[in-house]
């Protein structure tokens, strides 16, 4: 047999019959000794988001229910706080990059806003982390902690 040709049992290679139909050749490739499996760079990572908006005084169960409706549309959002005049969206974005992650997370307030009947206030902060950032942060004791409980809660 000719190097690479051995069976490698299962139906159709029993009694060294090729797997193959006759005259059928197969693609050989090759890999230099010094090359390296590469990460291929557009594959989704996970983000940790942070969005925090503020604005006028909203009433507080107005402002819980908006936040409620915006979960239960996007079961993504991992938990949310909020006051009468701020609130703080965390959640984990599957994104290309960081640029994909928060450009999504950018847009989620504004998009969301009469749907989910969210009042009318501006985005006054965004942290975009990766995973492992995130872990570290948490191993170290510090950074945010992991959101317990999950849900929408008063600061």
């Amino acid at each position: 047999m000719r190097p690479g040709t051995a069976s490698r049992g299962g139906a159709g290679a029993a009694g060294g019959a090729p797997s193959r139909a006759a005259g059928e050749e197969r693609a050989l490739t090759s890999v230099s000794a010094g090359d390296r499996y590469e990460k291929p760079e557009d594959l989704p990572r996970l983000w940790h988001v942070t969005l925090s908006v503020s604005g006028e005084e909203a009433p507080l169960k107005e402002v819980r229910r908006g936040l409620e409706q915006l979960a239960h549309d996007h079961p993504f959002l991992l938990t949310s706080r909020y006051a009468n005049d701020h609130a703080e969206i965390r959640y984990w974005e599957e994104a290309r990059d960081l640029h994909d992650a928060a450009a999504v997370a950018l847009r989620l307030w504004g998009e969301h806003r009469q749907t989910a009947k969210l009042p009318p206030w501006e985005i006054v902060g965004l942290e975009v982390i990766d995973r492992e950032t995130y872990h570290q942060r948490i191993a170290e004791g510090y950074g945010p902690l992991p959101a317990t409980p999950v849900g929408v809660h008063p600061f």
